[in-house]
This record gives structure tokens, sequence and C-alpha cells, in this order.
């Protein structure tokens, strides 16, 4: 606990304290420190919390935070060892592959109607599969805000009442969790697992009103336990 606490500030003041010339910091490193911090606003979370939200912005959607990408275990030093503040310096250093410019996936102009394209946008959500773990052990009580990343992706929830009277419903929702190592995965979910703070299908299932929503929401605590959540609708 006290070596995982210790990793984090030692991190944290890295972070905070390095010179504005060192910009190539590793940003998923700055990712996993400012989530903790409750995203303080620096020009290094800014950037880190806009990596954060465009990753589970369609398409692909891929983990906000890819911990394995944190050369976390550079900090793992005993106390008295004096390189582990140049050692953590050489990991932020290393610069990061640019990504490509996002781009829109449904050309305006030519869309089938709702109902294919609900079937059809469904195909054709793609969910990012490379994964990994911490290069430590993240465990410990500490690393619970890591944990705590849920990401919902309605691909589409629509409710509507039918001529006979009927409450007609469709929907399909994923859920992005993370495991102990902070390895990711996602699983089948439904409209009644998003969260309260979740806009927009407040009244699903409740007297049929029209409802139609496709939407990620990705909801976090921070090291101290405070709540965050981001709608992105779509």
């Amino acid at each position: 606990m006290k070596r995982g606490a210790a990793t984090a500030l030692t991190c944290t003041s890295l972070l905070l304290a390095a010179p504005p010339a060192a910009q190539a910091y590793q940003v998923d490193c700055a990712i996993l420190i400012c989530l903790a911090g409750g995203w303080p606003g620096s020009t290094e979370c800014n950037e880190a919390r806009s990596v954060f939200i465009s990753r589970i912005t369609p398409w692909p959607v891929e983990p906000p935070l890819q911990i394995w990408n944190c050369p976390l275990g550079v900090g793992y030093r005993p106390p008295e060892d004096e390189r582990a503040l140049p050692l953590l310096h050489e990991a932020f250093g290393r610069p990061r592959p640019s990504a490509p410019p996002p781009f829109s996936a449904v050309v305006e102009g030519v869309l089938p109607p709702r109902s294919e394209r609900d079937e059809m946008l469904s195909l054709i959500a793609d969910y990012a599969d490379d994964n990994g773990v911490a290069d430590v052990d993240i465990s410990g009580a500490e690393y619970d805000f890591v944990r705590s990343i849920r990401v919902y992706n309605v691909e589409y929830a629509r409710q509507r009442e039918s001529g006979d009277g009927d409450c007609r419903q469709s929907e399909k929702v994923r859920v992005g969790t993370y495991g102990v190592q902070g390895d990711f995965s996602w699983y089948s979910g439904s409209v009644t697992s998003l969260p309260d703070a979740f806009e927009g299908l407040t009244s699903w299932g409740e007297s049929c009103p029209s409802l139609y929503r496709r939407a990620v929401f990705i909801e976090w605590t921070d090291y101290q336990g405070n709540y965050g959540y981001e709608q992105v609708n779509y």
C-alpha cells in the first residue's frame, strides 16, 4: 500500500514539476495521474482528459485508460535509490505514436431508414481488442480509482408505442470494465444497467413515451472517491 502510494506521488510530482519543454510524456501515465487527482486544471491534464474522452467516442471504442502503455514499473525502486526520478523522467519522455484524425463513419444524405440504420451501425460498431495489464501489482486499494472506470456504449435504445397499444423496445448496450490488474473487457448490458446520471432514457419503461438515444457514457471516481462522468451523444 505504501509503495503504491509512493509511486503515485512520485509520478504526480514528476508530471507537475516537469519543465515546459518536456511535453512528450506518456499520455496514459498522464491520464492515470490526472484521473487520480480529479483532473486538475493544467495543460497536461486537459490534454490527458481530451484523449481519455476521445478514445470512447466511436469508432472504434477503445479502453479510455490503457495502463499497459504506462511504464509504472520504473517507479518501483527502493526509497534509497536516487535513480528513480531520472528513470521515471525517461519513461515520460518517450514519444507516443500519433493517431489519425477522426472521420465520419456514416455519409450524410444517403442514410437508410432509422430501423435499418440501427442494425447497420450495430454491425459496424467496432471495439478495440488491444489489451494488457499494468507492469506492476495494482491490486491494492490505492488503485481502486482505475477499477472504478465504467464505459457504457449505447449502440441504440429505442422505445415507442405501437398502433395496437404495445410498448415496443429495442436496445443494444455494451459495458466496459477494468479488472484487478488494469485489464479491460466488454460484456453485454442493458438500459436498466445505465447509471442514474445518464441522460435521455430516464422514462424508459414508464408509460412508453417515445425515446431514442445513441451515446457513450463514461464514469469514474478519483483517488479521493469523488464521482465524475461524461456523456457523448451521437
